[in-house]
């Protein structure tokens, strides 16, 4: 595969704020939605918007609970989205490894 393919990039996982809630879930196996919200620096309609982006492509699985008498919404990384995810790391080391050096001016 050409190192500078831009259709390798998967768009899905390529949006900023997508990226970083795999990230964090890629390390975290799950997380609450505060939690979630929290730790990727959104709002929580952005991060409602997104797992649901997440979701119907099958790369995060969401379950909602009552705990207390609060709603509970933990979400956690599918094998899917896990393979999604590193698929797209493995693109993006392929470009930046192809990437000459900074020259020194």
């Amino acid at each position: 595969m050409k190192p500078f393919n831009a259709d390798a990039l998967e768009d899905l996982v390529h949006a900023r704020a997508r990226l970083a809630i795999l990230a964090y879930l890629s390390t975290a196996g799950q997380a609450d939605f505060t939690d979630l919200r929290d730790q990727v620096g959104i709002t929580d309609g952005n991060l409602s918007l997104h797992l649901k982006k997440l979701n119907e492509a099958g790369y995060v699985a969401i379950r909602k609970k009552i705990v207390s008498n609060r709603s509970n919404t933990r979400i956690g990384l599918t094998d899917e989205g896990r393979d999604a995810f590193y698929n797209y790391l493995d693109q993006l080391k392929r470009m930046l490894d192809a990437v000459p050096e900074k020259p020194e001016l």
